[in-house]
């Protein structure tokens, strides 16, 4: 079922947030997994997985103290025309070197393209959106509900392009109530309207991955405003051969 044109999300800001060169991420340490990832699916549906402690807490605050020096741009706060409103901080660059090694470094390659969730993604899982974002709400910012909408990509698999596309949104958090950060859930809405009896909410923990499915199979979903503190969230999306 397509899904309502009031619930787009808004493209990306324009330059400076897009940048042509990538910048020096800070190295895994110590290096992943630090645990053995555990793909844990939502009670409520399918198309809401966890994995806790992608990252430690101590990655998460190099990552944290590193992204606060990027040059990060506020999008604006009335957007176009059916698109929905987002109010945050953003740092968007194109960088293919980084998504292979958060697809083949962290542990995450193995426990997606395993025989028991062969059938999850929507086909075979081949890698990363090289497209990576980086969202920071401050207090009282906010994404508002909205789909996300699937991309067609090309992935360098071993020196060859690959047609790719996205089906699930990949989105890191490194910042939660232990750090400050009050509100800012994720909250899904599983029948296409914004209801508090049906909300499907998650919280913020920090070093969870939270994965869900995007594409014509997206739930409504919006980012809640955050009361104090910072949410910083790391986000990419998971590629399948097409």
């Amino acid at each position: 079922m397509p899904k309502p044109k009031a619930a787009k999300a808004p493209p990306p800001p324009k330059a400076p947030t897009q940048q042509s060169k990538p910048p020096s991420w800070p190295q895994f340490k110590p290096p992943l997994p630090v645990v053995d990832l555990e793909l844990v699916p939502n009670p409520s549906t399918s198309k809401i997985i966890t994995i806790s402690s992608f990252f430690p807490r101590s990655l998460c605050r190099d990552y944290v103290s590193f992204l606060s020096s990027l040059p990060l741009v506020t999008t604006p706060g009335k957007p176009k025309r059916g698109e929905a409103v987002r109010v945050n901080d953003r740092f968007q660059v194109d960088d293919a070197v980084f998504a292979k090694i958060l697809w083949e470094k962290t542990g995450l390659k193995e426990v997606l393209t395993s025989e028991e969730y062969t059938e999850t993604w929507g086909g075979v899982p081949i890698g990363l959106n090289p497209n990576i974002r980086i969202y920071r709400y401050s207090k009282g910012q906010y994404f508002d509900c909205h789909y996300d909408d699937y991309n067609d990509v090309n992935l360098n698999i071993d020196g060859s392009l690959v047609a790719a596309r996205t089906t699930w949104t990949l989105l890191l958090y490194l910042t939660s109530s232990a750090e400050g950060c009050i509100g800012g859930e994720t909250v899904f809405y599983p029948h296409d309207r914004q209801s508090a009896k049906e909300e499907i909410a998650v919280a913020l923990e920090t070093g969870t991955l939270l994965l869900h499915k995007h594409g014509d199979d997206c739930l409504l979903h919006e980012g809640r405003e955050v009361k104090q503190g910072e949410k910083w969230v790391l986000r990419t999306d998971l590629c399948i051969r097409r």
